[in-house]
This record gives C-alpha cells, structure tokens and sequence, in this order.
C-alpha cells in the first residue's frame, strides 16, 4: 500500500470497490466477505425484487400522471350542427344550459322567435324550461305576432329537444297559412251546403204553394216566377262550384291561344249590360286597344265579367263603372273602377275567399254566391298573372287584373291568310 495515501482514503476506496462488486455480482461478493451461498442467493433475490417493485411503481406513477394531463375542452357546439341549422328550411335556435340563444337561423330572427340572444316568447322559453328540466321532447304551438305592433299572428308549431347535456334544439315551422287552408275548406263545406240548402229549400216550399194555390192562376204565375228565380240562383250557384273546382289548383291554362284583350272587355261589359241600363249605371271602356294576352278566352271573360258584375251590383244609381286597358312592362292590366260603397281595410284580405261576402244582406238580394272573386283570383293565376284591389269606404274601388302581355310576331299568319 501506498504509504502517501491516508488511512481514511484506503477506506473510501474499500467501500467504493465493494459497492461495485457487489453490483456487478451480488451473490459472489457476498460469498466473498464471508457470507454463505444460500443466504447470498436469498439476499440476492430479495434486492432484484425490491427493484422490480421500484421499477414497476415508477411506471404506474408515469401513466397516472399522464392521465391526469386536462383534456381540450369539448366545443359547445357539435361538429356540423352548425351547418344544419343554416340549411333548414324552418326555424332553428340552440340554447345552452341558462336559456341564453347559442345559435339561431335568419327565419327565427325574422319571426320574432329570438332577440338576438334572448328568447322574447314566453311560451318557446317555458317550452325550453321544461326540456331542460327533464330531458323529454316537447312539441307546442305557439302564437307569434306577425310584426311589431301588428294584432295579426302567425301559428307557430315548435319542437324542442336536448342535443346533450346543456344544450337544447329548438325547430319552429310557420303553420300560418296551413291552419288557414284548413279555416277555408271547413268554411267551404259549411257555405255549399247552406247555399245550396236555400234555393233547394224555397224551391220545395213555391211548390207546395202552387199546389194549395192551384184555384188561383195570378198566384200560380206569381210562384211560379220565383220558382224559375230560385232555380236559376240554384244553377248559377252549381256552375260557379264546378269552374272554382277546375281552377282551384292554380295549373296552368291547357293550350292556351292569343286572346284580344278588346274582345273580353267587350263580352263582360255585355254581360251586364242589363243590368246597369236597369240601374241607371253607365258603362265605359277605354285605354290602349289592340293587345293581347295568350290563355282561354271563356276563362278570362268570366274573370273579367265578375269583376264588372261585382261593380254594378255595388255601385249607386246615375254613377259610372269604367274598364280601362293599358301596359305595365311585359304585363297587361286591366282595372274595373266604379263609384260605389267601396271596401272597408279589414275586408280586403279576405274578399278573394270563397264565399267570403263584404255585404251579405246586399249579396243574397242580388243572387250573390260569394265565388265570383274566389274565381277572379284563380283565374289570374292559371295564366300566370294575379289580381289587386284598390278601395276606401264610400269612395267606391279600383280591380286591377295582370296577365302576361302576349306580343303578336309580324310575320304570323293572320286568321283570315290562313283560312
């Protein structure tokens, strides 16, 4: 041994030989320092295990620790929902957990259904209240006013059910014009059986009183005549059901032909030519002659001639019922203006209802169906144009009625070069 080396430096040097030895071989160098070989072997395995528990609880320790890293937050809006909402043809709102509108599309906007982040309904809010609460899909119809200050509603029909957990879809669908096909064909059925139960019943009635009254021939004749009056009422009634039956559907005119618009304003002023030279009421006409439209010539007659037959019988004695043609762009217009009673606002929207009258008492006395404008409108749509209305109360009313001008090619052959 070196003799310039220290005591205590030996030592070091000892233990540090022997930590190696023992790492390297743990079994040789116990045997080594006087340890036998089973008790070596059995503290061998005693150390190896104690290190495969150290290695074994570090690797647990690693994965927890990798566990407990916090995950993304889940976006409040599933992926596409978006999307959706701003393709649907209804109404579409999405609530969180607090009622607060998430996402709406423009039509919930633009009926009222959400201002712009809150829900101004409180009945589409108690709806959504109540989702929220239970988790169960809910459906109800709800009232919506068609415009700020407006008393008129709109007929709502909301569904609203959970997405996940905090989160709510709302799909509303208007319903309004649905509701009221429903009112008219309700109200249809109804009037066509009281219009036909009138005539049919006082038709039964002149007819037992002819028979109590067949000694009498001056009451006889006198029955008889309203007999044939309620008979034609009962027909014209019956005529006027069968053209609204195959005008209803709006489809378009089968084979259509140029039509003068000269001779339709001609043929319905002489249809109720009588009847104003009766009234003392005068009939005029004027405007660009000349044009044409291309639809059934019987169809726009009777649209046209209504129109006039609705003047008449609404204007006063020694007033005047004027038609008038001119041109709009690609369209014809043809207005009926006369100097009547004229139409209150709240009857406008309705008057092209069937069976729908402004004067019912007026209507009845004149042989009115209540169809004549109902058959205007439908008219004016199978050939592809529409009719307005003009009027204040006691300041008579102004019928517009639009069709497509048809132009006459020049080098068509005339009626007479083909003949």
């Amino acid at each position: 041994m070196n003799p310039q080396v220290s005591l205590g430096e030996q030592r070091a040097a000892k233990r540090c030989g022997d930590l190696v030895g023992y790492r390297n071989h743990p079994a040789r160098h116990l045997a080594s320092i006087g340890v036998d070989a089973t008790t070596a072997a059995a503290l061998a395995a005693a150390a190896g295990a104690a290190v495969g528990l150290a290695a074994g609880l570090a690797f647990r320790a690693s994965e927890a620790s990798q566990r407990s890293v916090p995950a993304a937050d889940e976006p409040l809006i599933p992926v596409g929902v978006d999307e959706v909402i701003s393709v649907l043809r209804g109404s579409a709102v999405l609530f969180d957990g607090q009622l607060n509108v998430v996402k709406a599309s423009p039509s919930a906007y633009a009926f009222g259904l959400v201002r712009p982040d809150r829900i101004p309904l409180p009945g589409l809010a108690e709806l959504a209240a109540a989702v929220l609460r239970d988790g169960r899909i809910r459906e109800a119809e709800i009232k919506v006013p068609r415009s700020r200050g407006s008393t008129q509603l709109l007929h709502v029909a909301a569904r609203v059910a959970p997405l996940r957990p905090g989160l709510l879809l709302a799909l509303a669908e208007d319903r309004t014009q649905a509701i009221r096909i429903d009112e008219v064909r309700r109200d249809f059925v109804a009037n066509v059986s009281h219009e036909l139960k009138t005539p049919v019943g006082a038709l039964s009635l002149l007819a037992e009183a002819v028979l109590d009254a067949s000694d009498d021939p001056e009451a006889v004749r006198r029955f008889a005549g309203r007999m044939q009056q309620e008979s034609g009422r009962l027909t014209h009634l019956v005529q006027e059901i069968i053209d609204l039956s195959r005008l209803q559907y709006d489809d378009p005119v089968e084979s259509p032909e140029p039509v003068k618009v000269d001779e339709i304003v001609a043929s319905a002023l002489d249809r109720s030519r009588v009847d104003a030279e009766n009234r003392h009421i005068r009939l005029a006409s004027g405007g660009q002659p000349g044009l044409q439209v291309l639809g059934n010539e019987s169809q726009l007659v009777v649209a046209l001639g209504n129109l006039v037959e609705n003047a008449v019988t609404y204007s006063e004695p020694h007033t005047q019922v004027a038609v008038g043609v001119r041109t709009a762009g690609q369209m014809v217009e043809i207005t009926v203006t006369d100097q009547g009673v004229g139409i209150d606002e709240s009857d406008l929207d309705r008057i092209f209802e069937r069976f729908y009258r402004v004067d019912p008492a007026r209507s009845r006395a004149t042989g009115g169906t209540g169809l004549g404008l109902s058959i205007v409108k439908h008219v004016a749509a199978s050939h592809g144009g529409d009719v307005a209305v003009w009027s204040s109360r006691g300041a008579g009313s102004t019928f517009t009625l639009r069709l497509p001008l048809h132009a006459e090619r020049p080098d068509a052959p005339t009626p007479e070069a083909t003949s």
